[in-house]
């Protein structure tokens, strides 16, 4: 056997066993029960759910959970195989014209996963001999698209509009060019600075691909995303969106012209190489939009939250980074400091989780609370209690 692999299997292998007898390992924990869609069941105890990306408070709503029924009564649980092949369904088509209108875009098209479709979009429409520059706090998953597409990967400080000009003048003339970035970074919860990047690109003749991950559902007055929070409809060439977080069901999108879904529809491997999406899944997806839509409140509530989470958590000593959305760092500093926080607010009945490196550079460990439109002001009040109790514990705050 390799030698490298070896030494890789050695140093997980010590490393999770080294936290796992410290009682310090709380990766991968199975919740028994989701209660509400704020409380979950831990190891036999009820806990605030202070770790969730169900934005918009949907998962386990019965109007979902109604669709996906009748979705397996009338398609089965699966499909026949890959779509370009074998597995299209009608309700296929309805979800992606749904997710066209509600981007406001021609056409739209799903994938197995987010992190399947930011590998599709990138690999789809660049080359070797084309440049994909992306922000430095870009998900892996986009920077893993860079990899399969061949491209020359380069890399802008975050959110530094000067740097990325830097970069784009360094450009080959002939070389195509795509700008990628996140709507809202996923550890940060800062939002990209969309007006600058579209002047940029307009000038450089670059392409814009937006991941809107973390944005759909949290940005914009009825959660449309960042051009909504903007006001800038239609700018973005490339709209990238998952069906697994405010959209409580699995998969991702690419939303654009007609033109661009039909070049994804017959080039993007992700797409032509992976099953279906799952009937249930599907109407599930489309429920949500459904709701989405008929209920903007939904948006005001987990804009509101998040913001009262934010002031109080700075008022109370944290750092929080810049955050500006649902996602809120508590940054701790070193990983082991991290992990005693969560199991300071899991012994008090806070579900939360750290994030440690390799995920955020050594010494920028942090929990990562989100915050939804089903939590109560009591219930984020509860957890600004748990957090603060844990932080002067630790020396944090």
């Amino acid at each position: 056997m390799s030698d490298r692999i070896i030494a890789k299997i050695e140093y997980w292998r010590e490393r999770v066993g080294r936290t796992q007898a410290e009682g310090l390992y709380f990766f991968n924990e199975p919740v028994e029960a989701i209660l509400s869609p704020t409380r979950v069941r831990v190891r036999g105890r009820e806990m605030l759910m202070f770790a969730s990306y169900s934005y918009l408070g949907l998962l386990g709503d019965p109007r979902l959970n109604a669709a996906a029924q009748a979705a397996v009564a009338e398609f089965g649980t699966g499909t026949h195989g890959v779509r370009l092949l074998a597995g299209t369904l009608q309700l296929h088509h309805e979800l992606e014209v749904a997710l066209a209108n509600f981007t406001n875009r021609e056409a739209a098209l799903t994938f197995s996963s987010g992190y399947a479709t930011n590998l599709a979009a990138i690999s789809a429409l660049v080359g070797r001999r084309d440049v994909v520059i992306c922000d430095k706090l870009d998900h892996a998953s986009l920077l893993d698209g860079c990899a399969l597409s061949g491209a020359e990967l380069v890399r802008f400080h975050h959110n530094d509009l000067a740097d990325l000009e830097r970069c784009l003048k360094r450009a080959a003339p002939e070389a195509t060019k795509l700008v990628v970035v996140d709507a809202v970074f996923s550890m940060d919860g800062d939002i990209a600075p969309l007006p600058g990047l579209v002047e940029l690109c307009r000038a450089y003749n670059a392409w814009l691909m937006v991941d809107e991950a973390h944005s759909l559902g949290v940005l914009g007055a009825t959660g449309r995303g960042i051009e909504e929070h903007f006001g800038l409809d239609g700018v973005i060439d490339v709209k990238m969106g998952t069906l697994s977080k405010a959209i409580p069901s699995v998969g991702g999108y690419l939303a654009g012209s007609a033109g661009l879904i039909q070049l994804f529809r017959h080039a993007a491997r992700p797409f032509i190489f992976s099953a279906a999406l799952p009937p249930p899944q599907v109407a599930a997806a489309k429920a949500a939009l459904d709701v989405m839509l008929a209920e903007p409140e939904r948006v005001a509530r987990v804009q509101a939250n998040a913001c009262y989470l934010r002031e109080r958590l700075r008022a109370l000593g944290f750092n929080i980074l810049n955050s500006e959305t649902a996602i809120v760092p508590l940054i701790c500093g070193s990983d082991e400091c991290a992990y005693q926080m969560v199991r300071e607010c899991q012994q008090r009945g806070v579900f939360v989780l750290p994030v440690v490196s390799p995920a955020v550079p050594k010494g920028m460990a942090r929990l990562r609370a989100t915050v939804t439109a089903a939590h109560t002001r009591d219930e984020i009040d509860c957890a600004l209690e748990v957090f603060a109790e844990a932080g002067r514990a630790l020396g944090v705050i």
